[in-house]
């Protein structure tokens, strides 16, 4: 079976380009790569051209994201698994491809309407180190683990999973904890080092995108962008902590389009085996509207 290997890219629509630049670069550490397009900015981690894409369509939201599998024949070779599970797709054209700095993309979505692309191939820049927006311990935690995970808008877990599941991916449930008068139970996939790449099943959502997480290999550069959030009066929306599933030890800032990125340290590889968890190691509370969903703002 061929397996997706990383989330490698992601999109997104906003309506404050140069509160986002301002909050990638100088909050973040990220750096900023402007090519001097109009509708769109592009944002650094390590020696990929990109890792993020800041498109200036108003929409406040996740604009697609993007899977990597090895190389062409594994390209090749998903296309056919992909259509023997009757998952609709689209292989995009070449202009398409440039357009993501890919080598080849296909295009698709899953069950709860996400755009989703595969590609194989991104163009990586040894030839231009990447530099922190402003000043960093250390750097991203990136490599085969990929640029992070992300929690995404599904209606429908179970056929969720299935779909991931023929992308490659394997997982279940992590965690049973109570958000307002429901139990939930999200779903968490991997295809990785990372304990997920993605995550669904939290309740409703008005977002397709609930956070994305980005790892730092110092522990030093969480306290620093997290003292950072709290002079610049940003939203922690959840405080510092460490998670039961992966043990990563992160805090959750609102950012400006309103949903949330985790920035954390220290996360352990996956275990490949099935547990759950009803709490957090310690923290991660709740203080400027929580993990966002609608049934956590109807407590």
């Amino acid at each position: 079976m061929v397996q997706v290997t990383e989330l490698g890219y992601m999109g997104f629509g906003v309506k404050k380009i140069d509160e986002w630049k301002s909050f990638a670069t100088q909050i973040i550490g990220m750096e900023l790569s402007d090519e001097g397009e109009r509708d769109r900015c592009y944002l650094r981690m390590d020696y990929w051209h990109h890792r993020i894409v800041l498109h200036t369509d108003g929409a406040d939201d996740l604009e697609y994201l993007g899977l990597r599998v090895a190389g062409a024949e594994e390209f090749g070779a998903m296309q056919q698994q992909l259509a023997a599970a009757g998952i609709a797709f689209r292989v995009g054209s070449e202009e398409e491809a440039a357009e993501r700095r890919v080598l080849e993309v296909m295009k698709l979505a899953d069950p709860g309407g996400n755009p989703i692309e595969i590609f194989h191939g991104p163009e990586v820049l040894y030839s231009k180190p990447f530099h922190p927006g402003r000043a960093m311990h250390g750097r991203f935690k990136t490599g085969t683990g990929g640029l992070g995970h992300c929690i995404i808008r599904q209606d429908d877990p179970a056929a969720a999973q299935r779909f991931y599941t023929a992308l490659g991916m394997r997982g279940g449930v992590e965690y049973k904890f109570r958000m307002g008068k429901n139990v939930v139970a999200p779903i968490f996939m991997h295809c990785n080092e990372r304990d997920h790449t993605i995550a669904f099943g939290i309740g409703p959502q008005s977002r397709r995108i609930n956070h994305i997480m980005i790892e730092v290999d110092n522990f030093d550069d969480v306290g620093l962008t997290y003292d950072l959030v709290r002079k610049h009066k940003l939203p922690v929306m959840i405080t510092l902590g460490k998670h039961s599933n992966d043990h990563m030890y992160s805090f959750y800032v609102g950012n400006p389009s309103g949903w949330m990125f985790e920035y954390g340290y220290g996360g352990r590889p996956a275990t490949h085996q099935s547990e759950y968890y009803v709490e957090d190691i310690y923290g991660h509370r709740p203080e400027a509207g929580g993990f966002g969903s609608e049934a956590e703002k109807k407590k």
